[in-house]
């Protein structure tokens, strides 16, 4: 959109003391303009280059001076010459002054833009601010930045300035560093400029700012205290992941000549009748069904919009808990913020007043927020006071999603306790394990903390656009491979892991590693636990793990009915089949069919072990499908055809392995209780008797 278009001037240090993170810094540059060039493509840059051995800008040529600085291109819209541009940037030869190079940008943008147009335009200041600023030919240089500063704001200009310093050069000396950081922070005092340091390449890949994001509130309104305690906020977006931009299809079958030609790919959908392919079934005659169980259960859009739950527009406080009751794992999707009504100094007391008192006594607030409405829920989330140390930034809260009980994943583990003591580590064990930890950190005193979050870019996207600009430009390109700056965020650090091999050779000494079988399918110990947890006894485990193996190895061929050669193996194949959902009612009922066959064609019980597999297979995918009433019913009904055929040696087998009808302790849907099925087989081998 045009009110958001953006005017970047990129200003750049290149003079000798540089020269080291130019390959990093024309990667980053570069970047900035691909992803403008994406999402942002009506934005315009420009470069300007300072400590080069020429001098080529227009301040020089009317007033004098400014040496050093060139304007490598003015301000114009995103393609793919600025990439190339700012992938070959020249090495200069002299220190580089940055306030000339402030200057000249200033220069540039109201000479373009003049004193009443409020585009969207900003500066970008990267250095090591090694090199010595000149005296004014008047005044102070602290004084001159004032002035620069005063300027900035009257018209209307951002400015972000990114130093980077990975150690202390022996050429720079420390009073030097310390007056040109002093100069940078009046910038940011005075404009409310953004001013990082970094001192890793790969820190300064997420320092600067690639893609500009407009603030957009989710949430304008109240935050209901009680009935009469209202506070008037704001409510932004902290966090939101940020994904690939959306690819769309493209059509190459419109003319060359057609320059109007859109290259659209338009889809359009027919839902056609199963006993009638040729029918076309109109939108009024659709209606959708939801899965429940076998069946498909159809909702009308009515219906539907009867039983949604339609809370009205508000965020009301529930209360407030310590601190320590919400655990950090209890955050859920992407983090908010809340500030106060920038235009209501009332507002912004009463917040101010809340979250200093909820820091002080170590409180967070619960509250319940619908953000608009028509919202279709209601979300839950935990506020946490965010007191300010800076005189001209508010305090605010920051929010987070808190889970519902169905959002909760309880998974029980044993303790360690537990274990046996050989299974426990010893005191060396440990203390290699200490030293680990220890020497392996991120974060040494020291020095700068690696991977921080608000500096480390996402190495997939970055890869992304940097080969979709290569594409743009040699559409027959290889993929190329990972650079190594990328590498260092998706791979250990060499260089911290040769410094602390010793570490690392402890560690492995001090554990005997052995190769782990892997078992073919996970459910073998998912099926242990049912078996060791149920009140099946020893001869029911047995047949389960037998059916189990079977599972294991059945063929991927499509089966369609249950054989005799095979019956367990076929009834799982039909069970997992996905591709319509008759399969497994078709399966249940084969099953049923081939347990009475074998039982009544027995003789003398021959047939009675492969009939009891059938039965705990049928058993296992009833419960796995939520089925337990079709498996308890069938057992009822074929102890009683047993009893009528005089074959009550099939119960009494039955009843020797103990198994039993399905419990609710087994499938939640189940009408029968523990005891009921505990009791089920010894009355009907005593109504036999």
């Amino acid at each position: 959109m045009a009110r958001n278009r953006e005017t970047l001037l990129l200003l750049l240090d290149v003079g000798p003391s540089m020269h080291k993170v130019l390959p990093e810094l024309e990667k980053v540059c570069s970047m900035l303009v691909e992803k403008k060039l994406v999402y942002h493509k009506s934005d315009q840059v420009g470069i300007i280059l300072f400590g080069t051995e020429d001098t080529k800008n227009e301040l020089t040529r009317e007033v004098g001076g400014y040496e050093h600085v060139v304007v490598l291109q003015d301000t114009k819209v995103v393609d793919g010459d600025l990439v190339e541009a700012l992938q070959q940037l020249p090495r200069g030869t002299f220190n580089g002054d940055f306030l000339d190079a402030i200057i000249v940008g200033m220069d540039i943008l109201i000479k373009k833009f003049g004193e009443t147009d409020k585009k969207k335009k900003r500066l970008c200041l990267i250095t090591n601010a090694l090199s010595p600023v000149k005296d004014p030919f008047e005044g102070t240089k602290e004084g001159q930045v004032v002035t620069i500063a005063e300027q900035l704001v009257r018209h209307g200009m951002g400015m972000e300035s990114i130093v980077v310093r990975e150690r202390l050069n022996g050429t720079a000396t420390k009073r030097i560093m310390d007056e040109n950081d002093h100069l940078l922070n009046i910038f940011a005092k005075k404009t409310s400029a953004k001013l990082v340091y970094v001192e890793s390449p790969t820190s300064l890949l997420g320092a600067l700012r690639t893609r500009n994001i407009s603030p957009v509130t989710i949430f304008r309104g109240d935050l209901e205290l009680s009935s009469k305690m209202k506070i008037k906020v704001w409510v932004y977006k902290k966090t939101s992941e940020e994904k690939f931009p959306t690819l769309k299809k493209y059509s190459d079958k419109a003319p060359p000549t057609d320059k109007f030609a859109t290259h659209e790919v338009k889809v359009d959908y027919e839902y056609k009748s199963v006993e009638d392919p040729s029918r076309v079934v109109p939108p009024e005659e659709r209606i959708k069904g939801y899965r429940y169980g076998p069946q498909v259960v159809p909702i009308a859009p009515s219906e539907w919009d009867a039983v949604k739950f339609k809370p009205e527009k508000s965020v009301k406080l529930l209360g407030f808990t310590n601190a320590s009751n919400i655990l950090r794992h209890y955050y859920m999707k992407d983090a908010n913020v809340f500030i106060a009504d920038p235009g209501n100094t009332r507002a912004i007391i009463a917040v101010s007043a809340l979250a200093r008192a909820m820091k002080e006594e170590n409180k967070v607030a619960i509250v319940r927020c619908v953000w608009r409405h028509g919202q279709g829920n209601v979300i839950v989330g935990v506020l946490t006071p965010n007191v300010s140390d800076k005189d001209n930034i508010p305090d605010s809260f920051n929010f987070n999603v808190l889970p519902f009980v169905e959002d909760v994943r309880e998974f029980q583990f044993p303790s360690f306790n537990n274990f046996p003591a050989s299974w426990q580590p010893n005191e060396q064990q440990q203390e290699a394990a200490d030293d680990l930890v220890k020497l392996l950190d991120l974060a040494p005193s020291g020095k700068e903390e690696a991977l921080q979050p608000e500096f480390t870019p996402n190495p997939i996207l970055q890869r992304f656009y940097h080969h979709l600009d290569l594409k743009s430009k040699h559409p027959d390109a290889a993929i190329p491979p990972l650079d190594e700056t990328l590498k260092r965020i998706t791979e250990p650090d060499p260089e911290l892991f040769s410094l602390n091999k010793s570490a690392i050779d402890a560690f492995r000494r001090s554990f005997e590693l052995k190769d782990n079988p892997k078992l073919k399918k996970s459910t073998r110990r998912i099926l242990r636990e049912k078996t060791s947890g149920s009140n099946m006894g020893k001869g029911f485990a047995d047949i389960s793990v037998q059916s189990l193996n079977s599972i294991e190895n059945t063929s991927a061929v499509k089966i369609e009915i249950i054989g005799d050669l095979t019956p367990v193996q076929d009834f799982e194949t039909m069970m997992s089949r996905r591709d319509s959902p008759e399969w497994i009612g078709k399966a249940i009922k084969d099953m049923k069919n081939k347990i009475f066959d074998l039982v009544e064609d027995s003789y003398e019980g021959d047939n009675y072990p492969k009939a009891l597999e059938c039965l705990v297979a049928l058993r296992k995918g009833c419960i796995l499908e939520q089925e337990p009433k079709q498996f308890n019913d069938f057992l009822r009904h074929l102890c009683k055809f047993c009893r009528e055929k005089n074959l009550s040696s099939f119960c009494e087998f039955l009843t020797s392995k103990e198994l039993t009808l399905i419990s609710k302790t087994e499938a939640i849907d189940s009408e029968v209780s523990d005891d009921e099925a505990r009791s089920f087989l010894v009355k009907s081998d005593t109504k036999v008797e």
